[in-house]
């Protein structure tokens, strides 16, 4: 074991490739569940069928991957998250391929909507878990750097499958996405790797705790579930996320309303990929630096304010400043949520205990995106929805700021068996 750890001082941190094949999964994992918006207009077009029964599809998908983190989180505790991350990125493939052969919305609904949202439900939750185990010192900056992967998959994902669209038609554009998320995510998922003390090192690189367990720290998931501080981030979660997907299926669509071209509409998820990326790299490390419960603090009111700014926008400019911004404090929430999750409840069953927690994220990515479709069909407008959307990220920051913020992270429990 001592040789071993030394080696590993010597060469890179193994960590790092857990991270790497987290960083994948979520890129071809959310990559192409926000495609979606490029293929509204031509499943629209093909089925005769409103905005609002559309983007269901969507919100289905979300309601799953979020969702069954409640599952293949304590799966992953159990079995290991490698496991459940290649099945997951294979399921991801099936359903896009399916859909590519759909021949009606309930179809679309059956293979993207099931596919796509079991798929990314077995596989996010496991590997964003198992990156929380390998560090300590860096947790935020890995976290950031492994959710990350969503940012880019936004930004090269929906371009790419708008050419795909134009070259093959919908059906083959998804049949081509498919092939690639189960070629590449299955492949780079397989360097995932639950523990350090597996490879005879503690986080960071460290050596491992001298304390005679194989099993890390932290609270019984009973025990995270019924104490105050899950409470609150639970529906602060839950609250937050009836607005945080309207964008990702409303913003191609809203644009096009306003006069700006199809090409340039679908760049603005690129846009929000941008700045998706850069708030995991830059906000996930400051998280690490001024207290990650406070950075939680700042992102749903970040995330609040770009939201009024996209309620007052109409030129392709304001929409890309707003994609910008907001892309920013998304990524910055997806990045620090999991680490304090750690923080407040260790190590020992993290990703049980996110899993359960994105169940929140669930309900609230089921109801906001098809709520806003609906809303539209019946008043043909945005303006509501979205300021709906921003509402709810101020409430989650007044519960956060209530209460969170009032203890400092700690695991609620110091069981080590």
């Amino acid at each position: 074991m001592t040789a071993q750890s030394t080696l590993a001082h010597r060469g890179i941190f193994h960590g790092w490739f857990v991270v790497a094949g987290a960083f994948a999964v979520t890129l071809v994992g959310f990559g192409s569940a926000y495609t979606f918006s490029a293929f509204l207009t031509p499943l629209q077009l093909e089925f005769g069928a409103s905005r609002g029964s559309v983007s269901l599809v969507f919100s289905l998908a979300g309601f799953l991957y979020f969702g069954l983190g409640i599952v293949s989180g304590p799966l992953a505790d159990r079995f290991g998250s490698r496991v459940l991350a290649v099945t997951g990125m294979l399921l991801t493939g099936l359903g896009l391929v399916a859909a590519g052969f759909a021949r009606n919305l309930v179809e679309v609904y059956l293979a993207y909507g099931l596919g796509v949202g079991i798929g990314v439900g077995c596989a996010y939750v496991p590997a964003i878990g198992a990156v929380q185990r390998w560090f300590v010192r860096r947790r935020g900056f890995a976290s950031g750097l492994a959710v990350s992967g969503i940012g880019v998959g936004t930004l090269a994902m929906p371009p790419l499958a708008t050419f795909l669209i134009e070259m093959l038609g919908w059906r083959g554009a998804y049949i081509v996405l498919g092939l690639l998320a189960a070629a590449v995510g299955a492949g780079l998922a397989l360097l995932i790797e639950n523990d350090p003390r597996g490879r005879g090192l503690g986080p960071d690189g460290d050596a491992p705790p001298a304390t005679g367990s194989n099993r890390p720290d932290g609270a019984s998931v009973a025990e995270a579930v019924h104490s105050r501080n899950f409470i609150a981030l639970y529906v602060a979660c839950l609250i937050c996320a009836f607005g945080v997907f309207v964008p990702f299926v409303h913003l191609v669509p809203y644009a096009g309303d306003h006069g700006v071209a199809p090409a340039t509409a679908v760049l603005l998820l690129g846009v929000i990929g941008i700045g998706s990326t850069a708030g995991r790299f830059l906000l996930g490390g400051l998280a690490d630096r001024m207290g990650r419960t406070s950075a939680l603090l700042s992102m749903f009111v970040g995330m609040a304010a770009a939201l009024a700014i996209w309620a007052v926008s109409t030129h392709a400019w304001q929409l890309a400043a707003f994609a910008f911004v907001y892309g920013v404090f998304y990524g910055g929430w997806v990045a620090v949520l999991p680490a304090v999750v750690m923080d407040y409840f260790g190590g020992r069953n993290v990703s049980g205990i996110i899993g359960i927690l994105y169940t929140s994220v669930a309900f609230g990515t089921l109801i906001g995106p098809s709520a806003a479709g609906f809303a539209y069909d019946l008043n043909h407008s945005y303006t509501l929805p979205i300021l709906i959307s921003a509402a709810t990220n101020i409430i989650a920051a007044l519960i956060v700021v209530t209460t969170l913020t009032r203890s400092e992270t700690r695991p609620v429990s110091a069981a080590t068996r």
